[in-house]
């Protein structure tokens, strides 16, 4: 009785703060799927990551804001080049820095490469900044953030966000650009709106990775994924 007492609100305490991941989608409706990365997964082996045979593509993080800059983008840039994953950078952004500041940092990171995935600007309510301006005022920055990018890359970038974000911001605006939805529950439901990558876990594992990594599919065949740029 008294271990049943200890084991009730530990057993609460899971239920509600434990999100399992949902069952993850099978290769043959997505058979393209990725990973996406930072200096949080350390040093990757990307040799090991690469035989494994469940990686097609990688989103790394090269920026953040007006003046950060990930620590192994440099490495796992030319890393995944140099054993034939397919990569894309990706941009955190800040609503407490310009968009053109937040620009000039990402193109300063990252070099250009006609074979590489578009741009990603990551957009959620995440980070050491808690300003949330007008809707009209953020879209202008972003936008901003964008047309820079698509300039120098040649490439129309995606929108990585989550449904918070989303519902806010981007419901009625950036209707032309790829989404990119974090759903670790189901499979994605957007009203009026296609996504073209959904991350699907934050807790997968793949060899030469030590610890979690993030899981993601691209909505579409091998053929379409070759073209897509």
């Amino acid at each position: 009785m008294h271990v049943f007492n200890y084991l009730l609100p530990l057993l609460f305490f899971l239920v509600t703060n434990c999100h399992l991941d949902a069952t993850p989608p099978d290769s043959t409706s997505y058979p393209i799927q990725g990973i996406d990365i930072s200096h949080h997964q350390g040093t990757i082996d990307w040799q090991a990551l690469k035989q494994e045979g469940k990686v097609q593509f990688v989103f790394m993080k090269a920026t953040e804001g007006g003046d950060f800059k990930d620590r192994k983008f440099q490495y796992n840039w030319k890393a995944a080049k140099n054993v034939g994953i397919r990569r894309g950078a990706y941009h955190f952004y800040s609503f407490c820095k310009p968009g053109a500041e937040q620009a000039a940092n990402f193109m300063a990171a990252v070099p250009i490469d006609n074979r590489a995935l578009p741009p990603v600007v990551d957009l959620e309510f995440l980070g050491s900044c808690k300003k949330q301006p007008p809707v009209q005022e953020a879209i202008k920055e972003i936008q901003l953030f964008l047309d820079l990018l698509e300039k120098q890359y040649g490439k129309r970038p995606i929108l990585y966000t989550t449904y918070a974000f989303y519902a806010v911001y981007l419901k009625e605006n950036l209707t032309s650009y790829d989404l990119w939805i974090r759903d670790t529950q189901k499979e994605p439901i957007l009203e009026n709106r296609r996504w073209k990558f959904w991350q699907f876990s934050n807790r997968g594992h793949r060899k030469g990775i030590k610890g979690p990594v993030d899981l993601n599919v691209f909505q579409g065949t091998p053929q379409s994924f070759n073209h897509y740029e």
